[in-house]
């Protein structure tokens, strides 16, 4: 009788229950997240992890887990890319007339091969689809790494992640309203001779300077993040500068659609500038995170009895 009446009694509960679980729903995924936050990482030399790979079942089982979970957050960012990709097929076009603009339009494009004009709408289409992507992509690997960073470190990654975004929307624009048009003109009047533009070479050569300038513009806040977690000091950054513009310059060469030197260099340009201003800002973030660590001992220091 009394299982019958405590059945009855979850019977007639059930819908306050469920009302009550959908309300709390999100107050308790808030708690969750802040502490998630504020958990400090367990604290192992590496050196120890290593012996343990070799002779701790528990720590090899561990790693395979932690395999497993990158395999899941990629296949999570793959699938979210293939979403987006699929909803920038319904606006590629007026993207595509939208990029034709400083040219003149898309009458000005002279297509010579049949599958030319679908090859360029559907490389648009990936173009749009992975800048849609980036925010999710950045906080599906956030949400790999943060387990093993302290809480300081999450939330400054954390708030890198809609920068980030801003950051490569900020050298898209800067790419398509200030570089792109001096260059065209640039390119196009060179030596005098008329350029018959093609779909898809037009499309290759705008959308991998977007796309590639854009990644460039979030080096400095990469550097900013990664100097005030601690993994990168600015002194090296100063000093390997000579390295630093060697490699922009072969980055440059694989990025720039063309092998002239005209156009590797439109690209070098703003991403040697950008190397120097991540210095800045590694600096700048060394000193507050010195500062943190003063603050911190001293607190500790004053906790300590007597």
């Amino acid at each position: 009788m009394r299982k019958f009446f405590q059945g009855l009694w979850k019977v007639i509960t059930f819908p306050f229950r469920a009302v009550f679980a959908i309300l709390a729903f999100p107050f308790r995924t808030i708690a969750r997240f802040r502490n998630f936050l504020n958990t400090e990482p367990e604290e192992r030399p590496l050196t120890d992890v290593f012996v343990d790979l070799t002779t701790n079942k528990d720590t090899r089982q561990m790693l395979w887990d932690q395999v497993e979970m990158l395999r899941m957050h990629l296949l999570r960012s793959i699938l979210s890319l293939v979403v987006t990709v699929s909803v920038s097929f319904i606006f590629t076009q007026q993207i595509i007339e939208y990029l034709a603009q400083p040219v003149g339009g898309l009458d000005k494009l002279k297509a010579i091969e049949v599958t030319e004009s679908i090859g360029v709408f559907m490389k648009v289409a990936l173009f749009s689809g992975i800048a849609l992507a980036i925010p999710y992509i950045a906080f599906e690997f956030w949400l790999f790494a943060a387990p093993g960073l302290r809480s300081r470190e999450k939330k400054m990654a954390l708030y890198g992640i809609p920068l980030a975004s801003l950051f490569f929307l900020g050298g898209v624009a800067f790419t398509f309203y200030l570089m792109l048009p001096s260059a065209l003109h640039f390119l196009n009047d060179f030596m005098g001779i008329a350029t018959e533009l093609r779909p898809a070479s037009y499309f290759s050569f705008v959308t991998g300077l977007m796309f590639w300038i854009g990644i460039s513009f979030e080096f400095p806040l990469v550097i900013y993040v990664l100097t005030a977690i601690g993994f990168i000091k600015p002194r090296i950054l100063a000093e390997q500068w000579k390295m630093a513009i060697v490699i922009i310059a072969i980055a440059a060469a694989v990025i720039t659609p063309t092998v002239d030197p005209i156009n590797q260099g439109l690209v070098m340009a703003p991403m040697i500038l950008l190397y120097f201003i991540s210095i800045g800002l590694s600096y700048i973030a060394y000193a507050g995170r010195k500062q943190n660590t003063i603050n911190e001992q001293e607190n500790a220091d004053l906790e300590e009895p007597g």
